[in-house]
Order: structure tokens, then C-alpha cells, then sequence
């Protein structure tokens, strides 16, 4: 890894695909298409990764789950059956009016596509295959909202498991599409790429018929009743107002972040999306399956006004939180370079692609632990009725985050991109604390703190011992092939788990007594029997 502190030489014109909004990691193969293809056809199919619209559209499921929480909630104190009833209700209102909004924007996706992404139109053809793929992709809208009301009444039962799955539907439908559809296309004269945007529709389709049959098992029986005056509609409705008014205000800062990076040189805009996605991974991992949990707590806690047991939930989760996210943090800037090569360094992305894009994870990762966070605050505003609070907070923040772009991206190009988006989601994060503690009084602020200290202490030893086991193998090994880039990578993650867990039992930090309970279990489970 000492060997990598400047970056390689510049590499030839093929660099990264150019997507205009997140990808998934596993999306990094639609960036490609097969060696010899001709230079126009390379150029849009490394552009068209714009099959990461789909990440953008799968936010919805979160701000619909989140509202029907506190709806539902109130409906389950009325019995079982007005609680399906209300869950018949919301999913052939959601059928109804967002397929009406599908339907406009693929109408109008020569619009859209223009205004999302303007750069597009100075390469021949590569608006015209965005606005396209689009098109295709546009009733993933419905799809994911239908699946993100099936997961709010499912978590509302403490049905976890097969929700908290169901996102990976996505990927998997992605992968096979890759494999079967993308080569048959250019027998109905369709770029390979497009066979990726039909995989998206099979991948939201998936994400809901696997949690149909956990559904039914819990009493919800389909029925043709809708109701635009039903009480529970209505409040579920006036919930995601404000709440889609902050979501709209977070795609158009992702907008702009995406406009400013075409400004800058050629494969920024990749360089940040590959880090984001990167970043994103322990998000997944523990940020979202900590929100999930703790939401539901919340919302039962908030409907009882139990206000103890919520500000004492709210507190574990966050210190939980960070006792899982700040050792990814630096584990993430120690083996940025590494990982990034693992990952993403082949065929036509070259060393200075991975090389840029670990710079711009380095400064992704600092917002880490403030994204996670984030995700347990904003429930618990949605589950008090608070909903024009985190909305208010996001413009704020939003208006930080673009003035921080326009003054880094100059003398840090893209990397000053990552680092403004992560400085924005601390200051969101505080914000959110703050205003929250003085709502509803102190949250254990202080234990927060302390924790806090103990687990970045634990943190920094885990990174020291992963970057200086990763050196040594790459010293050896070097970083050029798959097994020697995997033996790099997966020398620095184990010295990092056994040095972190040998420094949280030293320091005593008490967070870590839900996991080591688990590891107890789950070992008692599978040991040997008496």
C-alpha cells in the first residue's frame, strides 16, 4: 500500500462509466461491455449505467415504511382486522396514484432526462439511450412502493427477516439480467445495457412477490376497496407530505452534486459513485438494519407515549450505531485503495480509476457513522407527528452541502464533492439531536459521548492494525491479481475484527454486549451437545 500514495499514470480514454446517480457495487459491471465493441457503442454503454436510477427511486420504500408505521400502529389498538383493512386501503391508494405518476414520467422522460443530467447531450446518442432506459425503468416506481408497504405492515407484525432480504431481489435480478437478457438485445437492435434496465423492473417485481407469502401468513387478505376520506389514509398521507417535500429537496441536492461533478474531469462522476456505493455497504449492513429495528420500537413507544422508553431506545441505537459504524469508517479510509482495486480494477477500469475513486471514499466515509444516525433520528420525528422538523433541517442542510460543493470542488475536484456531502450529514445529524433533545428532553447525551470516545479509541487501533497487516501482504504479494488483492484485503479486515474486539473488551465498552450475546448464542446453538 506504501507504494501507492501518488497516482498511477494517466490511464487511456476508457475510464470509468459516467452515471449520474448512485450505483450499487454490483452494478460496477454495467460500466463495461465486451472488448472490441465499437468506440461509439463502448462510450453509451459505459454511460448508460443510468440503471442506478433505480437506487434513486428505491428511497421511496424507506419514506413510505416510515409513515405507515405510525398510522398502522393506531389502527392495530383497534383490532387486527381494521389494521388490514387500513393495509388494503394504503396499498390500492399507493397502486392507484403512483401509477399515475409512472405513467407521466414516461411521458415526459425526454423532459426529465435533460434536466437531470444536461452533460448527457454533448455525447451523440447518450441522452437518447438514457431517456430510453428511463422509460423502461420508470415503473420500478411502483413496484418499490408497493413492496415498501408490504415491509411496513410486516414490521409492524416484528416480521424482520424477509424484509430486511427483500432489497437484495434487486441485485440478483441485475446479475442474471447481465448474464441472460443484456446479450439477446442486440438481436431486437437494443444497446446490451438495456437488457440491465429490464432487470431492474424484475428486480423491484422481485423485491415485492417475496414478501407476499410472509403477508399472508399474517391474516392480510387483497381486497378492491379504496378510499381517498378513510382517517388512516388521510394521515398517512399527511405524514409523507412534509416528508416527501424533504425527499424531493435530497434528489435535487443529488441532482446538482451530479451536475457539478460533469463539470469536472472526465470519470468524476463514477469516481463518486463507486465510492458512494462503497460507503453505502455498511450503511446496509448496520445503519438500515439498526433503523428498521429501532423504528418499530419507536412507533410503539411514540403511540404509548412512553416517552422514557423512547429517548432510552433512541440513545442505545445511536451508541449502537456507532459501535458498529465508526470501526467501518477507518476500516474503510485504511483500505480504501485496496478494496476499490478488488472491487472495480478490471477491464476497462484501470489504476487511476481505483486510485480516484478510493480518494473519493476516504472522504465518504467521514459522514459514515453521521449518515447511520440519521436514519434512527428522522423515524423518530415521523413516529412524534414531528414531520416538518427533519424536512425543514434537510433544506438547511442542503443549502450547506451546495455551498460547501461550489468552494471544494475547485482545489479538491470530485474528492471535494465526498467530503461536503459528509460534512453536510454531520451538521444534519446534529441538527436533528439537538432540536430533538430540546423537544423531548436529554437523550443521555453525555453517555453518547463517552461511548463515543471509547469506541473511536477501539476504532483507530482496529485501523492501525488492519493498514499495517495489509501492507506487509502487499508488500509481498504486491496489488495487480484478484488473489493477491484479496489477500490484501482480507488480511487487513481480519486483523481489524480481532484487534477491535480485543480493544472493546479492554476498554469495557458496554455497547458491545448485545453482540457478544449473540456470538453466545449463536455458538451455544451450534457447539457441542452434553
Amino acid at each position: 500500500m506504501t507504494e501507492n500514495r501518488e497516482p498511477p499514470p494517466e490511464p487511456p480514454d476508457d475510464v470509468a462509466a459516467e452515471v449520474p446517480f448512485p450505483v450499487p457495487p454490483s452494478q460496477a459491471a454495467v460500466a463495461a461491455v465486451p472488448k472490441g465493441a465499437p468506440g461509439k457503442e463502448t462510450g453509451l454503454a459505459r454511460a448508460a449505467g443510468i440503471v442506478s436510477l433505480a437506487t434513486l427511486l428505491s428511497r421511496v420504500l424507506g419514506l413510505i415504511r416510515e409513515q405507515i408505521f405510525a398510522a398502522f400502529f393506531g389502527a392495530g389498538r383497534q383490532g387486527p382486522e381494521a389494521a388490514m383493512r387500513l393495509a388494503n386501503l394504503v396499498i390500492n391508494f399507493l397502486l392507484v396514484t403512483v401509477s399515475v405518476i409512472c405513467l407521466l414520467g414516461i411521458l415526459f422522460a425526454d423532459r426529465l432526462v435533460p434536466w437531470m443530467a444536461p452533460g448527457f447531450g454533448q455525447v451523440p446518442g447518450k441522452l437518447e439511450l438514457t431517456t430510453q432506459m428511463t422509460g423502461i425503468m420508470t415503473p420500478f416506481l411502483l413496484l418499490v412502493a408497493l413492496a415498501a408497504a408490504v415491509m411496513g405492515v410486516l414490521n409492524t407484525r416484528r416480521v424482520f427477516f424477509i424484509p430486511a432480504i427483500a432489497p437484495t431481489m434487486l441485485n440478483l435480478a441485475l446479475i442474471a439480467s447481465g448474464f441472460v437478457i443484456a446479450p439477446f438485445c442486440p438481436r431486437f437492435g437494443l444497446q446490451p445495457i438495456v437488457g440491465m434496465a429490464f432487470g431492474v423492473i424484475l428486480g423491484g417485481l422481485g423485491q415485492l412477490l417475496i414478501q407476499v407469502p410472509a403477508l399472508y401468513a399474517q391474516g392480510f387478505r387483497w381486497r378492491a376497496i379504496l378510499s381517498f376520506r378513510d382517517p388512516g389514509v388521510l394521515r398517512i398521507v399527511g405524514l409523507m407530505a412534509p416528508a416527501a417535500i424533504g425527499l424531493a429537496a435530497t434528489q435535487v441536492n443529488i441532482f446538482v452534486n451530479t451536475f457539478l461533478a460533469s463539470l469536472l474531469p472526465q470519470g468524476s462522476v463514477s469516481w463518486l459513485n463507486y465510492a458512494y456505493r462503497l460507503m453505502q455497504l455498511p450503511i446496509g449492513l448496520f445503519g438500515v438494519a439498526i433503523a428498521t429495528v429501532t423504528l418499530a420500537e419507536v412507533s410503539r413507544h411514540a403511540a404509548r407515549r412512553e416517552m422514557p422508553e423512547l429517548k432510552r431506545t433512541i440513545s442505545f441505537s445511536l451508541r449502537f450505531g456507532l459501535f458498529l459504524t465508526l470501526p467501518a469508517t477507518l476500516l474503510l479510509i485504511a483500505l480504501a485503495h485496496p478494496i476499490v482495486a478488488l472491487l472495480y480494477q478490471h477491464g476497462r477500469f484501470g489504476s487511476r480509476d481505483s486510485w480516484e475513486t478510493a480518494q473519493a471514499l476516504w472522504a465518504y466515509a467521514v459522514g459514515l457513522s453521521a449518515f447511520s444516525a440519521v436514519r434512527v433520528l428522522v423515524p423518530v420525528y415521523y413516529s412524534l407527528g414531528m414531520t416538518r422538523i427533519p424536512v425543514t433541517i434537510s433544506f438547511v442542510t442542503i443549502a450547506l452541502n451546495v455551498a460547501l460543493n461550489l468552494i471544494l470542488m475547485g482545489p479538491l475536484q470530485h474528492r471535494g464533492l465526498a467530503l461536503a456531502t459528509s460534512i453536510a450529514s454531520v451538521a444534519n445529524f446534529v441538527l436533528l439531536f439537538e432540536v430533538l433533545r430540546r423537544k423531548i428532553g436529554p437523550m443521555g447525551g453525555r453517555l453518547l459521548a463517552r461511548s463515543a470516545g471509547k469506541i473511536l479509541l477501539a476504532s483507530v487501533l482496529a485501523a492501525m492494525a488492519a493498514y499495517a497487516a495489509a501492507t506487509g501482504v502487499e508488500r509481498v504479494l504486491g496489488l495487480t491479481t484478484v488473489v493477491a488483492r484479496i489477500a490484501v484485503v482480507g488480511s487487513g479486515i481480519a486483523s481489524a475484527i480481532a484487534m477491535y474486539l480485543a480493544a472493546v473488551v479492554a476498554l469495557r465498552i458496554q455497547e458491545s454486549v448485545p453482540l457478544f450475546s449473540f456470538m453466545a448464542r449463536v455458538l451455544a446453538r451450534t457447539g457441542p451437545k452434553a
